[in-house]
């Protein structure tokens, strides 16, 4: 069924769906010449323009598309207000298999479809995309970040997004047992992938015992080959069922905490490099419901965020990681408001970010 612009109905009822938070702005980009369809969401702009990455991935739809560029849009409007950047929120997704269809051309398309917004979006690598491919972009559009060193960008944002998530761990372990060390505790990490693996590291630094899995067994044979201390599970079902298990790291695609797996987690703490691990409201009662720490993911893994909104104003890496270490303050913030309030983390951890983007809104109106 579509409607009179020949658009896909469900692709329409998802874009005005209110209880999506209401976004300012949804572009639907196709350049046929390259095979490019893409779907560009900006949440909000009030504390600035909005900032987040590109992601590539073979969606099974155009309507799964759009609502997943929706719901990574919001989460990165809330993710920039609590980590103090003057941006709001915005997400891109790229349809189609990178392996197969990603071009220079399509890339090089893609940059003019950002480039038309006039800088109300700023974009950078995701799932499926690399600093190589912002290169790209950047040749079309000047608000483009998570660029090469060697064309005035920060290169890999992963190194400072496993950072953060590691601090968030040390605020949910410092909040939970009283102590932010994380020596002798067992941490489950699904998805050894660009940020999983640095995780994985400062996880051995500490002296933590660590378990892994990935859909990729290349990816779990790198990291054990490296480190082979490392303990291997079968899938993350099994992950989670590990006994022992202290805390979980989601750090594959969304969706990780639902109906089916948080009813099987071992672990007190679930803190993870995943974006949307919620998979729908209520979840997050759910952990709290089980004695379930749930250290929210847009809060313990924006250090790439951080890292991306720096290289506009000149990168530095020392001052991107002081930033990032501050996410250890901020978790235990919201663990605090969360006991005060009576709320969930997240419930929490979105009350502070609403706040701040409220504030903005309200200021530019007097």
């Amino acid at each position: 069924m579509t409607d009179v612009t020949g658009a896909h109905a469900d692709v329409l009822h998802t874009l005005f769906r209110t209880e999506q938070g209401g976004h300012e702005q949804v572009v639907l980009c196709q350049d046929r010449a390259s095979g490019l369809k893409a779907v560009i969401a900006l949440h909000s702009t009030a504390l600035g323009p909005a900032l987040g990455g590109t992601r590539f991935y073979p969606y099974a739809s155009e309507q799964e598309a759009v609502a997943d560029a929706l719901n990574l849009a919001r989460g990165m409007s809330y993710k920039n207000a609590l980590a103090g950047l003057d941006h709001g929120g915005g997400k891109a997704v790229i349809i189609g298999d990178p392996e197969l269809v990603k071009t220079e051309e399509l890339l090089l398309a893609y940059g003019r479809c950002v480039a038309s917004l006039g800088g109300r979006y700023v974009t950078a690598c995701d799932v499926g995309t690399y600093v190589a491919d912002m290169d790209v972009v950047a040749r079309e559009c000047r608000w483009t970040t998570g660029r090469s060193p060697e064309n005035g960008g920060a290169g890999d944002s992963s190194v400072l997004t496993a950072f953060g998530v590691y601090q968030g761990m040390r605020a949910s372990a410092q909040h939970l047992w009283g102590d932010p060390v994380l020596r002798g505790r067992k941490v489950g990490v699904a998805g050894v992938g660009k940020v999983g693996h640095h995780l994985v590291r400062h996880l051995l630094d500490e002296g933590a015992e660590v378990v892994i899995t990935d859909v990729r067994p290349e990816a779990v044979q790198r990291v054990v080959e490296a480190h082979p201390s490392v303990g291997r599970a079968a899938d993350t079902d099994a992950l989670i069922r590990t006994e022992g298990l202290d805390i979980y790291a989601p750090c594959a695609l969304g969706g990780a905490l639902n109906d089916v797996s948080v009813p099987l987690l071992t672990a007190k703490v679930v803190c993870g490099a995943a974006n949307n691990q919620l998979a729908h409201p209520g979840v997050e009662k759910d952990l709290a419901d089980r004695g379930i720490l749930y250290a929210p993911d847009y809060v313990v893994n924006a250090g790439g965020v951080i890292q991306v909104a720096d290289e506009l104003h000149g990168f530095d890496f020392e001052r991107c990681k002081a930033k990032a270490a501050k996410i250890f303050d901020t978790t235990l913030a919201i663990f605090a408001r969360a006991k005060e309030d009576g709320i969930p983390p997240a419930a929490a951890a979105d009350r502070i970010a609403e706040q701040r983007m409220a504030e903005a809104r309200a200021a530019r109106t007097r």
